[in-house]
């Protein structure tokens, strides 16, 4: 599982174009269970992905989709997590 953390290296207004392609990438990957939660960062500088893939390279060969980074608008940071324990609340049963 991978934590990917979004930061824009532009003003807001340079990536706010680019919003609605930005949210079909990540529509198209919810959609094909590869994100498992996304999210704005609070004040509005980046987002948050965390994604359930195979590998680093799968990650990045499906990052390379994203307008943010096709456009450079953004940095993004890749973490490799491996989860221990999880909240039952995100259990479903």
């Amino acid at each position: 599982m991978f934590l990917i953390s979004i930061e824009y290296k532009v003003p807001f207004e340079e990536v706010e174009p680019h919003l609605a392609s930005h949210i079909q990438f990540v529509k198209r990957y919810y959609d094909d269970r590869k994100f498992l939660l996304t999210g704005k960062k609070v004040p509005r500088t980046g987002g948050i992905i965390l994604a359930d893939v195979e590998n680093h390279d799968v990650l990045m060969g499906i990052l390379e989709e994203d307008p943010f980074l096709e456009y450079e608008l953004a940095d993004f940071d890749v973490t490799e997590i491996q989860v221990s324990q999880v909240s039952q609340l995100l259990i479903k049963s």
